[in-house]
C-alpha cells in the first residue's frame, strides 16, 4: 500500500477555492457572480451565525503553540435545488460573504459549473487576492529601514 502522504491531495482544488472565498470581501464576490446566469436556487441549512474561535500561534514560526487570541468568525451552511451542500467560515462579521462563498462552494462542486465559474469568479478573486498582497508588500518595503554600518565602508 503506498504511503499516504506521497498520493496526491484529492481536496486540493476545494480546498485553493475556499482560500480564495474566505479571503475576498461579500462585495467582490457578488461583483464577479453577477455575470453568471446558470445560479440555482439555495436552501440555507446553517447560518449565516457569528462566533469565535481560538487562534493559535507557534513561537519563533516554527516552536511551541500557543493561544493567540479568539477571532470573530461567520459560518453559513447552503443545500443548491441540485442538492449540493456549500459550507464556508469568514473572519469577520460578514454574513453575505459567507453565504455567497458557500453557494459558490455548492456550485463548484459541480463539475459543469466549476469549469464555468474558475475563470469567471475564482480566477479574478485569486488575481485581485496577490495584487493587494503586492501592494501591502510594496508598502512595507517602501518604510524599511537599512542600517548601514561603518565597518561596511571599509574595503
Amino acid at each position: 500500500m503506498p504511503d499516504a502522504s506521497l498520493l496526491p491531495d484529492p481536496n486540493a482544488a476545494r480546498k485553493r477555492w475556499m482560500a480564495v472565498l474566505a479571503r475576498a470581501s461579500g462585495d467582490s464576490i457578488a461583483a464577479v457572480l453577477s455575470d453568471y446566469r446558470d445560479i440555482p436556487a439555495f436552501t440555507r441549512l446553517r447560518g449565516p451565525e457569528n462566533g469565535l474561535v481560538m487562534a493559535r500561534g507557534r513561537t519563533g514560526g516554527a516552536g511551541a503553540p500557543f493561544n493567540l487570541g479568539e477571532v470573530t468568525v461567520t459560518r453559513c451552511t447552503v443545500r443548491s435545488a441540485d442538492g449540493l451542500v456549500g459550507h464556508a467560515y469568514v473572519t469577520g462579521r460578514d454574513a453575505r460573504q459567507a453565504e455567497l462563498a458557500a453557494q459558490v462552494d455548492a456550485m463548484m462542486q459541480d463539475p459543469f459549473r466549476a469549469r464555468m465559474l474558475e475563470p469567471l469568479v475564482v480566477a479574478p478573486l485569486e488575481a485581485a487576492e496577490h495584487a493587494r498582497r503586492a501592494q501591502t508588500a510594496a508598502k512595507a518595503e517602501a518604510t524599511k529601514v537599512r542600517f548601514f554600518a561603518m565597518r561596511n565602508m571599509r574595503t
